[in-house]
């Protein structure tokens, strides 16, 4: 079974549309992918998300693996039957939070328990990690996380890899390719050897690292597309360097991957960002920003530099929608200053309903990109959303 067809090329630019197909249903392209780390998007069902539009979430390897366990979730026939979700899934390898723990903002109460005064301990056959929860040492390496990730039942699946923070140096970056490369290996022998064993197929990602290096990151895209890889994504980006280096890096991956395979960048999903690698080749992309944004009171608007903030003053008496031109089930119902007051109140519904809408606007917008890469006006799109 072939993941992904390729339906059109842009006359413009290296934007494409596509179509990847899994056992739980079709994902039209480019498309945006929320997070759902728990196996829940917060504080939406199932059948919300499917009213939104919402073709795939992505699940967290990392954090499943802690709670409820692989075991749990396999035995309850897994992810799509734990979590009640008929479409795709996609579960990450565990990589990023790794990277993630090793940073220094994270600091738990128990120092003692710590390896050097951090969570991780990143060895050449994987990580050694405690448990934030209980304090629990775990072993996470190429083929755990694979073996996990095929316990979850997750369509799409992404081989584990060695993120990295910026800057780096360009040794240490060189070391953590190489690891990368063998945990590649090890990844995709696990997969086809798992994948044999059971009915429905899941498909696997490879990951392209090599920091802000470019004869790194050429060598690691040569080398992630000469495998056997079901498709390609893009790690350790947007993880506190500029948004030029972003650009540049894929600028630099994509010449050398093949145009027959989705191509995935982990982590990213600002409006320009969108446009700018969607114009650049990219398929699909996952970012917790419309959720989180939501839970903080923000929400998204076209023509606006940066989300508004639902908890200022000024709304308290604006009775007009969210946004006056959407069509979400927040804006037909509810104005800013009812909005407004459930914030200033704490009510669980305002994170509900703000979280609505700022799905809604993000497939919305990969809906009016995709028609745009179709018609060859993507740029007339871009103004329509961003204020340049």
């Amino acid at each position: 079974m072939s993941l992904f067809q390729k339906i059109y090329q842009s006359k413009k630019t290296k934007a494409r549309l596509g179509i990847i197909k899994t056992p739980h249903g079709e994902i039209e392209t480019p498309a945006f992918i929320p997070v759902g780390t728990n196996a829940s998007v917060k504080s939406l069902s199932p059948e919300e998300l499917s009213q939104l539009e919402v073709q795939i979430f992505f699940a967290n390897t990392y954090h499943l693996l802690l709670r409820p366990g692989p075991e749990v979730i396999q035995k309850a026939g897994g992810l799509h039957q734990f979590c009640g979700w008929k479409g795709p899934i996609i579960t990450d390898s565990g990589g990023f939070q790794v990277f993630s723990l090793g940073q220094p903002h994270f600091r738990p109460k128990n120092q003692d328990e710590l390896f050097g005064g951090k969570l991780v301990k990143i060895q050449d056959n994987g990580v050694l990690f405690r448990s934030p929860i209980d304090g629990k040492e775990i072993f996470l390496g190429p083929q755990e996380s694979i073996t996990i990730q095929h316990q979850l039942g997750a369509d799409l699946i992404i081989a584990f890899d060695d993120c990295l923070p910026y800057p780096i140096s360009k040794e240490k970056a060189r070391l953590s390719l190489e690891r990368t490369h063998r945990w590649a290996e090890i990844s995709l022998r696990t997969h086809q050897k798992l994948n044999q064993q059971q009915k429905t197929p899941q498909f696997l990602y490879g990951v392209v690292q090599g920091s802000y290096f470019k004869n790194l990151r050429e060598q690691s895209a040569k080398f992630i597309a000469s495998l056997d890889f079901d498709g390609i994504a893009i790690g350790g980006v947007s993880v506190g360097e500029p948004k030029e280096k972003m650009r540049q890096v894929v600028d630099w991956i994509i010449p050398h991957l093949p145009s027959s395979k989705p191509r995935h960048l982990l982590g990213v999903g600002q409006i320009d960002d969108i446009f700018d690698f969607v114009e650049r080749g990219i398929d699909t992309f996952d970012c917790v920003i419309p959720t989180r944004l939501a839970r903080m009171g923000k929400f998204l608007a076209k023509k606006v530099a940066k989300p508004l903030d639902i908890t200022k003053k000024r709304y308290k008496t604006d009775f007009s929608p969210l946004q006056k031109d959407c069509r979400c089930y927040t804006c037909r119902h509810f104005s800013r200053a009812y909005l407004h007051h459930l914030f200033k109140s704490k009510e669980l519904l305002g994170y509900r309903l703000l979280t609505i809408h700022n799905l809604y606007f993000f497939t919305q917008l990969m809906k009016q990109i995709r028609q745009a890469i179709k018609e060859n006006c993507l740029e007339e799109l871009r103004h329509e959303y961003l204020k340049i």
